[in-house]
């Protein structure tokens, strides 16, 4: 079985933007530049957000956090949104999830424009990765994609078996498998026999939230097995596989943590790179 490792993958990925950083900045004298808003502190947001801080001055990009407390009003957010919609040198803007009970998470997606809305949030980005346009690709899938990829280049007519539908992951991860020619199949709690679906499938992407859900005898011999995962659990973080059992039959499978986690970070920074050279067409 292949180990799937994501924090190698993540480090190329990484290597590869800040070769194009250092051309944009021979290109256009100016460097890309990621502004987050984080809001409150809720330390799973504070860690995250220090972590994608550091990987944007590693590659060297520019990059801003701006803090707000918990009870921050929301027109005070979305007045700074629109105030770096018209900063030319912010690239790209990330509101950092979950916001508080009080902030309307769909106003304060939809304020950012989609040209700089890194995480393909906005609903003009998840409609044109639908129709198959140039956008912005949610981070977490995209890395999925990146990762399926570099197992098996060629995934025309493979079967796919996606759990769970969410915009964040299930949904987008479908668009980019089905542009690759694969059949998918989107499954979910209401889902009949989701064992019988993952048994046809040559790519299981789990992105559930529920620990250990799939086990070895969900599993196909040659099935390459990406666990989005992220569980706490008495026996630490598991991710949606029963990693155990399904490493003895799958062909790949990415471990939890160390696999997709570091790329979701990586593909962020691709992102803000992309929406950067789109600007300047």
């Amino acid at each position: 079985m292949i180990l799937i490792d994501g924090k190698k993958a993540a480090a190329e990925l990484r290597e590869e933007l800040k070769q194009e950083i250092s051309q944009i900045k021979k290109k256009y004298n100016k460097v890309p530049g990621l502004t987050v808003i984080l809001i409150g502190d809720m330390a799973p947001s504070q860690i995250y957000v220090r972590n994608k801080e550091k990987s944007a001055t590693e590659v060297g990009l520019k990059s801003e956090v701006i803090k707000y407390p918990g009870n921050v009003e929301e027109k005070i957010v979305l007045d700074k949104i629109k105030e770096l919609n018209k900063d030319d040198s912010v690239s790209g803007i990330l509101v950092q999830l979950p916001l508080p009970n009080h902030i309307d998470k769909q106003k304060v997606i939809e304020a950012i424009i989609p040209s700089k809305d890194v995480d393909g949030f906005h609903p003009m980005n998840v409609g044109n990765l639908s129709s198959g346009y140039e956008s912005s690709i949610p981070c977490t899938p995209l890395g999925c994609y990146l990762l399926i990829k570099k197992i098996e280049p060629n995934l025309s007519g493979k079967k796919a078996v996606i759990i769970g539908r969410s915009n964040l992951n299930g949904k987008p991860m479908a668009q980019l498998l089905l542009k690759e020619n694969c059949t998918v199949t989107i499954t979910h709690s209401k889902t009949k026999d989701l064992r019988a679906e993952c048994l046809e499938a040559d790519i299981i992407v789990a992105a559930v939230g529920i620990p250990e859900l799939v086990r070895g005898d969900w599993v196909k011999k040659n099935t390459i097995v990406i666990d989005v995962g992220i569980n706490k659990t008495d026996k630490g973080i598991v991710g949606d596989v029963n990693f155990d059992e399904v490493s003895k039959v799958a062909k790949a499978l990415t471990p939890v943590p160390g696999g997709v986690g570091p790329m979701t970070i990586a593909c962020l920074l691709k992102n803000t790179i992309d929406c950067f050279k789109r600007s300047q067409k």
